[in-house]
């Protein structure tokens, strides 16, 4: 079997192969890290050839420049690579969604450099999900997702908090979001998750989620650098000094979190719990490392609302002395503040309202530290594997503050807990265990993908080339040019099947999808590559028909359907087809010429009302209303883009007025022997053929006079080629 080219796509926050600086000070926290790891330890894998992460390139002052980086290797057969995606600057994760179409386009053009199409494509979290599965649905290739972090649950847990539902829609984009999320559910091969309750209770949550799909894979963690503290791993005095020139009585036991500041993390809870128990007031201090900041009123709102209100609780309380908040840390000293938590005989504490994942207490855990955590996700199995603290509801802060003095109460369980910790980490979660599991699921996967494959291409022409690699493409009209002579379309195809297989075929017709499937059929069309239908304004892909979405969010712009209608309501000669004939993106008239005021005049009346539209009328008989970006020519040029073929790669035949545009341009053009007189005003036109021959076999001499998608036949034997 061929060594696997795995594909990662994760676009939230900053990544980079120094793990160090992994999600630390970034919005995504922990699971970069797991991306990052994931990645590694695949490429280490023998029947593993190649691992690619793709994310986003930024350049932006405010950050490191290794994030502008095009390219970072990450070890034998792993590397990052960063696409340019929308402005340069950072961008939060709420603010990436009107540039990932973009992305989708990078990647294809990526992938064709690469000569060769990924196995699979492993997408995180939502917006990476989003372009993973168009690509999965352009390409072919089965996605696996893995979400991290649900916009639903995340939804209802704010909205528990009284949190107003518009507000949380500005800040987080939740609609578009949980769409994304919806959409994914119903198109991923395989879900990934981390938890039994997360399988259950968070996808749950979901319309498209199907249980079946979904695989529980315990995260993989890298401990390497987590250890107790001990003679030959010393604590760091640096570490030491950060936390205790806040503390007055810096010796007592350390209550220890590292997260993020942010709403989900409810830091304000265990502020609470440490500030209304008399008891942790006098045994203990409470350390919150949240991030690096030097001002926090230039963080952004929603981290600066945080920080703000816990300076307040820690006012309210009077914890003047007992709560360090540092402002600064190193990547480097997380490891020595879960080592000095573990040598003052502390507690970690995770009160997140959602925790799906728990890398911090794994960390912890390996650091000797015990826990309390969220009785929600990921927590739950941590615990139960490694029996090493204790759950709570992270709305319940008596709860919180009664565990937390549990942990520090008796000395003999604190270090059972320790010693508990350290062990189940290193029998449960490796890396090793983990990706052990990925491949077998992901090898199931393949097989019954494969299986799928050929029995697909057992009614389809052999030996093609994925859509990405192809060198040519010949895309043709449907009526009265690729049809209308049985035995000049028998010859026609003939030649098809003698063409090599980097020459893809398409057609483009002012059909709807269903009418191109069914007279391809009656007239015994193979299923082309590539199917422009409904006067290009829409473009769907292979044997499983897959919509481009792309094209339909970029011809969607200043279109009005509805009112384009009621605009033309009144205009003579125009009369609107059957139902059939109309789609979201095209609106049908059949003509009377004879009362039908001249086209100029039409679009005259249309801009008056500030209207835009694209008008394409052809035969005299037929008059079709598109989005002011969408025709035929413009889906070829689309298409030129977005696959990396310059437009002379692109033969194109017609024989009617709404083939014009297509036609003109630097395409090669071929326009059959029995056209339409609309388009004798393209002869002389340099770069377009006016065949002799009817119907296909004109657009076989057309082939024939470009040298088009030589036959395999003449070349096999021509070292010239």
């Amino acid at each position: 079997m061929k060594e696997l080219y795995v594909l990662m796509l994760s676009l939230h926050g900053l990544i980079r192969g120094n793990d160090l600086e992994l999600g630390r000070d970034a919005d995504t926290g922990g699971q970069i890290l797991y991306v990052v790891e994931l990645a590694r330890s695949l490429a280490r894998q023998r029947q593993v050839g190649k691992v690619d992460l793709l994310t986003r390139r930024i350049e932006d002052s405010a950050i490191s420049a290794d994030y502008a980086c095009p390219e970072e290797i990450l070890g034998d057969h792993a590397r990052i690579i960063r696409l340019r995606c929308g402005p340069r600057r950072y961008l939060r994760k709420e603010s990436l969604w009107p540039y990932l179409d973009q992305l989708v386009d990078r990647v294809l053009l990526f992938l064709r450099e690469q000569k060769r199409l990924p196995d699979v494509i492993h997408s995180h979290y939502a917006d990476a999900g989003y372009v993973g599965m168009q690509l999965s649905q352009l390409l072919g290739i089965p996605q696996i997702h893995t979400g991290h972090s649900l916009g639903r649950s995340k939804q209802q847990h704010l909205l528990a908090q009284g949190r107003k539902p518009q507000a949380l829609e500005r800040q987080f984009n939740f609609h578009r979001r949980i769409a994304a999320e919806e959409a994914v559910l119903q198109q991923a091969s395989l879900i990934i998750t981390s938890t039994p309750q997360e399988s259950a209770e968070q996808y749950g949550l979901y319309t498209n989620y199907q249980p079946e799909r979904a695989v529980v894979i315990p995260p993989g963690t890298d401990i390497s650098r987590f250890a107790p503290p001990s003679r030959r791993i010393p604590l760091e005095p640096e570490v030491a000094r950060l936390i205790d020139r806040f503390l007055v009585q810096p010796r007592k036991p350390l209550i220890l979190t590292i997260c993020r500041p942010e709403m989900r993390k409810n830091l304000g809870a265990l502020i609470a719990a440490f500030g209304s128990s008399p008891a942790l007031h006098e045994k203990a201090n409470l350390a919150i490392v949240a991030g690096n900041r030097e001002d926090i009123r230039k963080l952004e709102a929603a981290q600066t609302e945080v920080m703000t209100n816990l300076l307040l609780d820690i006012d309210q309380y009077d914890l003047w002395g007992k709560v360090a908040l540092p402002k600064q840390h190193k990547p480097i000293d997380v490891a020595g503040f879960y080592r000095l938590a573990a040598q003052r005989r502390g507690v970690f504490v995770n009160p997140a309202l959602t925790e799906p994942f728990g890398l911090t207490l794994l960390e912890a855990a390996a650091s000797g530290l015990p826990i309390v955590a969220t009785e929600d996700g990921g927590p739950r199995d941590i615990v139960g594997h490694c029996k090493n603290g204790v759950l709570v509801n992270p709305s319940d802060i008596p709860a919180i503050a009664e565990a937390i003095e549990y942990v520090l109460a008796e000395p003999r369980r604190w270090q059972r807990w320790a010693r508990n910790g350290i062990t189940g980490v290193k029998n449960h979660y490796t890396w090793d265990a983990h990706v052990k599991k990925y491949l077998h699921v992901l090898s199931r996967l393949l097989h019954h993908e494969r299986k799928q494959i050929r029995r697909d291409m057992a009614i389809y022409r052999p030996q093609r080339h994925p859509l990405p690699l192809v060198s040519q493409m010949l895309i043709s009209d449907i009526d009265n040019t690729l049809l209308g002579d049985r035995a000049a379309l028998r010859r026609f195809l003939a030649t098809l099947r003698a063409t090599p297989p980097n020459l893809g075929f398409g057609i483009a017709t002012g059909r709807t999808l269903k009418s191109t499937l069914k007279i391809l059929k009656e007239w015994g069309v193979p299923l082309p590559d590539i199917l422009i239908t409904a006067v290009g304004s829409e473009i769907n892909y292979g044997l499983e028909l897959r919509p481009d979405i792309g094209w339909q969010n970029l011809i969607r712009y200043s279109w009005r359907r509805d009112a384009v209608e009621e605009a033309l309501r009144e205009v003579p000669g125009l009369i609107l087809q059957s139902p059939e004939n109309q789609r979201e993106f095209k609106l049908s008239y059949n003509v009377d010429p004879e009362a039908l005021p001249p086209i100029s005049k039409i679009r005259a009346l249309l801009r008056e009302q500030k209207l835009s539209a694209n008008l394409i009328y052809s035969r005299q008989a037929f008059l079709d209303i598109l989005p002011l970006r969408a025709s035929k020519g413009r889906a070829i040029r689309y298409l030129a883009y977005k696959w990396g073929l310059p437009l002379r790669a692109f033969l194109v035949a017609g024989d009617s007025g709404n083939d014009h545009e297509m036609l003109i341009g630097d395409t090669l053009g071929v326009v059959v022997a029995n056209h339409s007189p609309e388009l004798a005003s393209l002869r002389g036109n340099e770069q377009i053929y006016f065949a002799n021959a009817r119907y296909a076999d004109g657009i076989a001499e057309g082939m024939s006079y470009y040298a088009f998608g030589i036959p395999i036949l003449e070349t096999e034997n021509d070292p010239k080629i």
